[in-house]
């Protein structure tokens, strides 16, 4: 007999809206199926019908349906030895947040391919109350920070927007670098004409065979911006299989890789203005292409 789930708000999830909060909770199920449940009135907060921007108070009942229920256990069970293979890499954590080195072969949140991301191990871990502070693609590997509660997750997406979040990359480029490069061009969004600025700045660490190991650092992270920055200067990042020059790839004769893309550094003020800054080791495939590359 399937039964009906209620969940009692307490004062960390108290302010949120009622969508973001079912989409948190049950993150394998995709948002369209959330959105369609509230708006039939299945998800019910107090016995009564919300609207998905509904903002949930202290003490609001929530009323979950066997159906929501049933969606999200249908996700692929995540075995023990994958849950420590993810999170066996933590490099920081204290009372508000953790920071891994993520691996270059996971997403951070499941999806049509993949039945769970990141985010669902972690909270196998460590709870549901855990949030993912910011987004590395699939094959981008490094520093990932995750929140511990909500208070630190709406502190780190405020320090999102002001700008207090920097980020170093590590990767390799083809051709020579010459000097250190500032890159300004927006990043478009899908065919809109809606821009978004985006600054990265490339830094030469290394010359190597036709290739440059450069950091780069960021303060914005639009969705594929070092990729597209990259590329834009016609020095695109070696192995990326979607802004990259595949015949340049070829002409490497180093086989096939991963995207040659490292998070290698994170620095972002605690909720008591402490900075905290966070480092992460080269994964071994990345030192290898440099090692053939030199």
């Amino acid at each position: 007999m399937m039964t009906v789930k209620k969940i009692l708000i307490n004062e960390d999830n108290e302010g949120r809206r009622i969508d973001n909060f079912l989409i948190s909770i049950f993150s394998t199920v995709p948002k369209s199926k959330i959105y369609n449940i509230i708006r039939k009135g299945e998800v019910r907060v107090n016995s009564s019908r919300k609207k998905p921007n509904y903002k949930l108070k202290l003490n609001d009942l929530i009323r979950i349906p066997p159906n929501l229920e049933i969606l999200y256990k249908k996700i692929k069970i995540i075995k023990s030895d994958q849950i420590l293979k993810h999170t066996k890499n933590i490099i920081y954590e204290n009372d508000n947040f953790i920071v891994a080195n993520k691996r270059n072969d996971i997403a951070v949140h499941g999806g049509s391919k993949n039945s769970y991301g990141l985010i669902d191990i972690f909270r196998k871990r460590y709870g549901n109350n855990l949030d993912l502070c910011h987004r590395l693609d699939k094959s981008t590997s490094g520093c990932i920070v995750f929140a511990k509660n909500k208070k630190a997750a709406k502190h780190f997406s405020k320090c999102l927007k002001n700008k207090d979040v920097k980020k170093i990359y590590s990767t390799i480029l083809k051709g020579k670098i010459k000097k250190n490069i500032t890159v300004d061009i927006p990043i478009y969004k899908n065919s809109t004409l809606k821009s978004k600025v985006a600054f990265s700045k490339f830094i030469l660490k290394k010359k190597l065979k036709n290739t440059s190991l450069v950091d780069v650092e960021i303060d914005t992270g639009r969705t594929h911006q070092i990729r597209i920055h990259a590329s834009k200067l016609n020095h695109h990042i070696i192995f990326d299989k979607k802004y990259g020059d595949k015949d340049f790839d070829k002409s490497l004769n180093i086989g096939n890789h991963q995207i040659a893309l490292h998070a290698k550094e994170i620095i972002f003020p605690d909720l008591n203005n402490k900075m905290i800054r966070v480092k992460s080791k080269l994964p071994v495939e990345f030192n290898n292409l440099i090692l053939s590359l030199e």
